[in-house]
């Protein structure tokens, strides 16, 4: 594993940089343990990108998990579940000003963050998100797209900073920039929306949330299903088109994770409404070799790029 080391401290600084090292594991663990698919993605990186999206990857999930159930099934209250979200967007503040956390998730995070160039200007409108979490149950136009930008968007421009950073990154111009970053901000938003789409019923039933406006999950419609898709399929048309504005292991692993969540979100739109009502859809692990696969070939002919721009048969 590619160890990060902080900045402003010397090679000498051994333990340290075990301390580093074992917090940069622990991370990874949450990764794999939390999604194959993005664990899949970042195999197709270079070690030191890798890396740094396990530990952005580690943070989220941390803050994610504390609103959407552990901490109440271990017992919290709103209010002290409240506190344990401000409480790790404090320490996450202090971290990346002072490079060093007891959290050994923020930790690992503020690594990254340090050597990447992510700012409170990103971490700050995600903890907002997770905290709209505890006290929106039922979302507007607007408020959606707030959320969506604090829980997801940002997440994507948090991954656009780690691949600007590779080294073979090519040079942009401000208007490829600015593209780019569309691109990354489409693609975390298409996540967010396919995950609500099939976390559907324990989004509405269990958590008691609507974050689609004006869509009732208990009179959930093939209709309502049809809208959420094509959304999400003009989301992933948005974020390809900024693939050849990275770095080319960058592109190998958003192209991955775009494939694969465009795969999940073809079988959400094949799925009958209800059903997602009562299963949680999700991508077999031989389709998913299949579509790594596709990937990875170099140089698709004619008949394998039509099926990849299918999606597949």
């Amino acid at each position: 594993m590619n160890l990060i080391k902080p900045r402003g401290i010397a090679p000498q600084a051994p333990a340290l940089q075990r301390y580093s090292l074992t917090a940069q594991r622990s991370a990874k663990v949450l990764l794999e343990q939390y999604s194959t698919s993005f664990s899949l993605a970042c195999r197709l990186l270079d070690a030191a990108s890798a890396t740094h999206i396990a530990n952005i990857y580690a943070l989220v999930r941390l803050a994610d998990e504390i609103v959407d159930g552990v901490a109440e099934q271990a017992g919290l209250d709103a209010g002290d579940i409240a506190a344990c979200l401000d409480d790790l967007e404090a320490e996450t503040r202090r971290a990346m000003q002072r490079g060093y956390s007891t959290n050994m998730v923020v930790h690992a995070f503020a690594l990254s963050a340090r050597a990447t160039g992510i700012g409170t200007e990103l971490t700050t409108p995600f903890f907002c998100s997770m905290r709209a979490d505890l006290t929106t149950s039922t979302h507007d136009a607007h408020s959606l797209e707030h959320y969506i930008y604090g829980s997801a968007e940002v997440i994507g421009l948090m991954c656009l900073q780690v691949f600007r950073a590779i080294d073979s990154a090519p040079e942009l111009r401000p208007e490829q920039v600015e593209q780019a970053q569309r691109s990354a901000r489409s693609l975390g938003a298409a996540f967010q929306k396919v995950n609500f789409l099939r976390d559907l019923a324990q989004d509405s039933l269990d958590l008691g949330r609507a974050y689609f406006p004006g869509i009732d999950a208990r009179d959930f419609g093939e209709a309502d299903k049809a809208l959420l898709v094509q959304q999400i399929d003009a989301d992933l048309a948005t974020a390809r088109s900024g693939l050849e504005l990275l770095a080319p292991p960058a592109a190998r692993a958003v192209r991955l994770a775009h494939d694969l969540f465009r795969e999940l979100n073809r079988q959400l739109a094949a799925a009958p409404a209800k059903e997602l009502l009562r299963t949680r859809i999700s991508v077999s692990t031989g389709r998913k070799a299949l579509i790594a696969a596709r990937v990875l070939v170099p140089w698709a002919g004619p008949r394998e790029a039509k099926t990849q721009a299918g999606g597949g048969k």
